[in-house]
């Protein structure tokens, strides 16, 4: 059965996609009408105020598409992995953010582990492709999101000395038995993700996972 999130989604999605295409006069006030309907069914299920809902539903325009998570599973040469530590919430993930326009995957990959860790990594392989909806994330918003997990290497093992961003407040490696023991961020990584990752980190051909 669809989740009253998913719902929600697709109705603002079928709004938004109406009111950029649609030609007839009457049917984009449909659609601004369906609009508002989906405006108050997420208010009543976020509890969102009026000017927040304008944020999020006035954010995007056009054809609706999933946004796109970049996530870097880096591991070092005793083939642990990287993870940081989460300033908000206090938990461990894997680094990583948005994708942003003009960056590739694997560009991303290397942004945001620079940002969240200190280090430069080289992305070797795309691990697999996951649609957060279709799995136990905890989610943190109603947007819809494709993760992308991306398998990399550091140009050197050491880590520094002092992580402090806006983000992040540590950068450890860490086997896969102590990841999992770890208070983890599950809206960015869930313990399926880690061992994933160390399966392919472990595996001489991969094929993408996909779903």
């Amino acid at each position: 059965m669809d989740s009253l999130e998913l719902l929600i989604q697709q109705l603002q999605a079928i709004a938004q996609s109406g009111q950029h295409y649609g030609k007839d006069v009457f049917d984009r006030e449909r659609y601004d009408q369906l609009e508002e309907v989906a405006k108050k069914l997420t208010g009543k299920l976020t509890g969102a105020n009026p000017e927040q809902l304008n944020v999020f539903f006035d954010s995007d325009n056009g054809y609706v598409t999933p946004k796109v998570d970049v996530r870097a599973a880096t591991f070092n040469s005793e083939g642990k992995i990287l993870l940081v530590n989460e300033k908000r919430g206090n938990t461990w993930s894997i680094p990583g953010g948005w994708a942003d326009i003009g960056y590739s995957i694997s560009e991303i990959a290397v942004k945001e582990t620079h940002e969240e860790a200190g280090i430069h990594v080289n992305p070797k392989r795309l691990i697999a492709v996951r649609d957060m909806q279709k799995h136990d994330y905890a989610k943190k918003n109603l947007s819809y999101i494709y993760k992308n997990f991306v398998e990399c290497e550091p140009d050197s093992n050491k880590l520094l000395d002092n992580v402090d961003n806006s983000e992040t407040d540590d950068a450890k490696y860490f086997t896969l038995d102590e990841a999992l023991k770890l208070n983890l961020s599950l809206n960015r990584n869930l313990p399926e993700d880690l061992k994933l990752a160390f399966k392919c980190h472990n595996s001489q051909n991969w094929e993408t996972v996909f779903d």
